[in-house]
């Protein structure tokens, strides 16, 4: 479900592509601004977004996510990101190996790679280029809103099923497929 929202919008420095600094301070300002947090519907059965202006041209999201729901696996290609919860708590796994960027389908993971991240309100964090994770809100009765940022724009999003330490690679979405 997609709904309309006032804009936000912080410029790093002229001329310059935003860091994983600049998305990850914008991501912190945003989620700070309670009259935004509070303007997102909630859905109770699917997450609900609204498209933000982001920093230096990039892509920004606020998403509200309903008890139980996550991402999946997947990566953000060559774009660099950051998010923040805004209210509730996330939890984040993501893989600590950087992956081949394409020629593949199936990944045997080596042991050690995973990570794990627990996000209350307030805590997020920065990720570079191919950064495999997958976010979820693990509460059972409790809605979490999130602000994320990426740069350059999400040019796609690739998605990975997960079987112990096996990742293969499911589909490759562009974005005419959520927007």
């Amino acid at each position: 479900m997609s709904v309309s929202s006032p804009s936000v919008s912080v410029s790093p420095a002229v001329g310059s592509a935003p860091t994983q600094a600049d998305l990850l301070d914008f991501v912190r300002r945003t989620a700070a601004d309670a009259e935004l947090i509070a303007s997102l519907p909630l859905d109770p059965e699917g997450r609900t977004w609204v498209r933000l202006e982001g920093p230096g041209g990039s892509e920004a999201w606020l998403i509200g996510w309903p008890p139980g729901t996550g991402t999946g696996w997947h990566d953000h290609a060559d774009s660099v990101g950051a998010f923040l919860t805004a209210s509730g708590e996330l939890k984040e796994y993501s893989l600590a190996a950087r992956l081949p960027t394409d020629g593949w389908k199936t990944l045997e993971l080596t042991e050690g790679v995973d990570r794990e991240r627990r996000l209350p309100a307030g805590e997020g964090r920065a990720f570079g280029r191919h950064h495999v994770h997958e976010v979820l809100n693990e509460s059972p009765d409790q809605h979490a809103i999130s602000v994320h940022a990426y740069y350059p724009p999400l040019p796609r999003i690739r998605r990975y099923s997960r079987t112990g330490q096996v990742l293969h690679l499911e589909q490759v979405e562009r974005p005419e497929d959520w927007q």
